[in-house]
């Protein structure tokens, strides 16, 4: 793999530790070296030529140091690929100078998070070099200085923009905490730091009640997710980011949707959070007092005049507008030293999405009910399943080892709250690898399946639901969630 050689570099650092050893490298294998202020003199000392940034753009340091290297002599340097005619010509054609290594080490911004430790330039040498690092070696923190070599291929230099960019995103983040940072009251236990980091505005405003908690956001995304994925009304209760209740009703009948979503699990709804996606009027508030249910949040896109002048007895209930914004698309999370990033589960099975495998096709009332199971256990935590009847969540299992467990747990609570599951339709987020789990369904009075398909043993399920007279239909999405 051909190499590239370094002949220019620009170095700019705050911390001059662990300088001494990379300068010594660049001296001896004759690079130029290029540097501003303190670490132009520094280097000096160390008995190496420094060419000033100065002499190259021929305009001084200026707002005290604010302004030194933003200078097209500099970014042309760094920026221009060698392998282009037209930048080459242009390079020329302005006498810039080729830079083949950019040494920056910012200003320390999250040990002294303050306007003037917000480093500009430096960022901006490090997103230039890596962007060009076909070309350009960068060194972006000090622990890289031991790996410094003088002729790089272009995969060490791809891995060092990578470094660079992560190095520039860790830093911009802690600025944006900075100007955005919203402390919250602890983490998920009173023993973690949290806050929210972020324009909380853009998704909703707060009406009334205290302020809001880590879990308090986790949950309240969690239930804008569910009834986001509905576009008939619809009422749902979360707690621990699970959905304890929700029921789809026809426009108009809200109050009826909410009613059937707390009856199928009264207990959970206690400390949950609510949500509807249609205005809530003072009959849903007038019933919640009545319940005296005490709530963590409720979110809506709207809210009478009526409602909300109920709903602000509760003293401490955090009431959310809710301004409808679609939630990103992308989903990221923390893992090791990195990060991981998904798209979100934005997929909702239709009536098309349906392959009916059963040799008794789903009523259309079944139809309709597993869609809207298969929407509620999409938001369910694996292994999961979700019993719905009447477009109502009538009871669920989630967070199970095994999916057969995660079964027995939703029909166990449908019993204490003796809901009859005679007619009711069973959602799984991924396929049955045994027929148990139909065979339990059945015995249970469910009459209908749909589930992701896809599992080797497939057939076995479809003939246990053949020889108890269910329906099942499989889709082809699975909704694992982690």
């Amino acid at each position: 793999m051909e190499k590239k050689k370094i002949k220019t570099a620009l170095i700019s650092v705050f911390n001059k530790e662990g300088l001494t050893p990379v300068t010594e490298l660049l001296k001896k294998n004759g690079v130029k070296i290029i540097s501003t202020g303190g670490t132009a003199e520094f280097i000096r000392k160390l008995g190496a030529d420094v060419t000033e940034v100065e002499s190259l753009t021929n305009f001084p340091s200026v707002f005290g140091g604010r302004v030194k290297t933003l200078h097209p002599a500099i970014f042309g340097g760094i920026l221009n690929r060698r392998d282009n005619p037209e930048d080459q010509k242009s390079k020329y054609a302005h006498k810039i100078e080729d830079i083949d290594l950019v040494i920056v080490d910012l200003y320390p911004f999250e040990e002294k998070p303050e306007i003037e430790t917000i480093d500009i330039g430096g960022v901006s040498l490090i997103r230039a070099a890596a962007k060009n690092y076909e070309d350009v070696v960068v060194i972006s923190s000090r622990e890289q200085y031991k790996d410094l070599k003088i002729e790089t291929t272009l995969e060490e230099r791809k891995k060092l923009a990578g470094e660079a960019f992560a190095r520039t995103s860790s830093y911009d983040f802690a600025i944006r905490e900075y100007f955005q940072s919203i402390p919250l009251r602890y983490g998920e236990n009173p023993h973690q730091n949290a806050s929210f980091v972020g324009d909380l505005t853009e998704s909703f405003s707060q009406l009334h009640g205290k302020e809001l908690s880590y879990n308090n956001l986790l949950d309240t995304e969690a239930v804008i997710a569910v009834i986001n994925d509905f576009k008939e009304p619809a009422f749902a209760i979360v707690k621990h980011m699970n959905t304890c209740g929700l029921a789809v009703r026809p426009e108009g009948k809200l109050l009826e949707a909410y009613q059937a979503a707390y009856a199928a699990d009264p207990v959970s709804a206690f400390g949950g959070i609510l949500a509807a996606n249609r205005e809530i009027g003072e009959d849903v508030a007038k019933l919640i007092r009545e319940q005296k249910l005490f709530v963590e949040v409720v979110i809506a896109p709207g809210f009478s005049e009526e409602a909300l002048k109920i709903l602000e007895q509760k003293k401490d209930c955090r009431i959310l507008l809710w301004h409808e914004p679609q939630l990103p698309k992308k989903q990221i999370r923390s893992s090791f030293t990195g990060m991981l990033v998904q798209d979100r589960d934005m997929h909702v099975e239709t009536e098309k999405d349906l392959k009916v495998v059963t040799t008794r096709a789903p009523t259309e009332r079944e139809k309709e009910d597993l869609l809207v199971a298969a929407v509620a256990v999409k938001h369910l935590k694996s292994n999961a399943i979700a019993l719905v009847k009447d477009k109502t969540l009538i009871s669920m299992g989630c967070g199970q080892t095994a999916r057969v467990d995660a079964l027995k747990q939703a029909i166990e609570k449908a019993k204490n709250f003796g809901l009859l599951l005679e007619g009711a339709v069973m959602a799984s987020e991924a396929f049955f690898p045994f027929p148990d789990c139909v065979e339990i369904a059945g015995g249970a009075g469910i009459s209908a399946v749909i589930q992701p398909g896809g599992s080797k043993n497939d057939q076995a399920s479809i003939d246990m639901a053949n020889k108890l007279g269910m329906a099942m239909a499989t889709t082809g999405y699975r909704h694992f969630k982690h």
